[in-house]
């Protein structure tokens, strides 16, 4: 249950997402610069270690979002979706992301779609595993969203795809403070299909902002669902931008 929009740049992009979870998973570490195979990365993180998104110092973005749409899982010594973005984020290329991706042990982990953003490359990857195949999908660089929801995925992509798609319309498309905006807003309205999700049991648990320019690549981090008055303007001092090899 996540919402990825990115925004694609002549010199560099901006990403924002918005994690749903169940309201009785643990809250989740703020980001922090841990060192992967020799390099600096930056990402929030369950307790047990794991993460959902990461930027390395190349200013490469890993997102990764469940696959509700297939509902086959694994069965045996299951391993952590959460473990996928770590064991990418030391790598820079799509050959190296696809390689390492394709050593892990894939079929003791549920479905999911990774999204790389590989700046240098002007790459937009998606890779989708559904158990049985890894199958890669290459996106133009250009602004777009992907969509996953544990309650109806066709119905969120198609409630919040049109929110993306009217938004797209407005004057400040592309702009860190609509980026803001679509990931706090609740058309049509407040619940389960809003960008913004808000259920009984589960709800938007926090927004994270990547931006890559010049060189430097920052992350914010709310904790929290993004459309609550003290957290609609993520704070640039929660995370330092830290400079990458671009």
């Amino acid at each position: 249950m996540c919402t990825v929009t990115f925004i694609a740049r002549k010199h560099g992009y901006a990403l924002g997402m918005n994690r749903d979870e169940k309201l009785t998973r643990p809250t989740a570490l703020p980001p922090a610069k841990r060192v992967l195979g020799g390099g600096e990365t930056l990402f929030p993180s369950e307790p047990s270690g794991g993460t959902w998104i990461g930027v390395n110092a190349a200013g490469v973005t890993y997102a990764l979002i469940n696959w509700y749409s297939i509902t086959a899982r694994a069965r045996d010594q299951v391993a952590s979706r959460g473990d996928v973005v770590p064991a990418l984020l030391p790598f820079d290329s799509i050959e190296e992301a696809a390689l390492a991706l394709s050593s892990l042990p894939l079929e003791r982990i549920n479905p999911f779609r990774l999204i790389a953003i590989l700046p240098k490359e002007k790459g937009v990857v998606e890779w989708r595993w559904n158990l049985k195949l890894l199958e890669r999908v290459d996106h133009s660089w250009r602004t777009g969203i992907w969509i996953s929801s544990g309650f109806d995925e066709p119905g969120a992509q198609q409630t919040r795809g049109k929110a993306f798609g009217e938004a797209m319309r407005q004057a400040s498309a592309g702009s860190v403070d609509w980026l803001r905006r679509l990931h706090r807003s609740h058309g049509p309205e407040r619940g389960p299909y809003s960008t913004c999700m808000h259920r009984a049991d589960a709800a938007t648990v926090s927004y994270t902002e990547i931006a890559v320019r010049s060189g430097v690549a920052t992350m914010r981090y709310l904790s929290g669902a993004p459309c609550c008055g003290s957290h609609q303007n993520p704070s640039p001092q929660d995370l330092s931008p830290f400079s990458d090899r671009l």
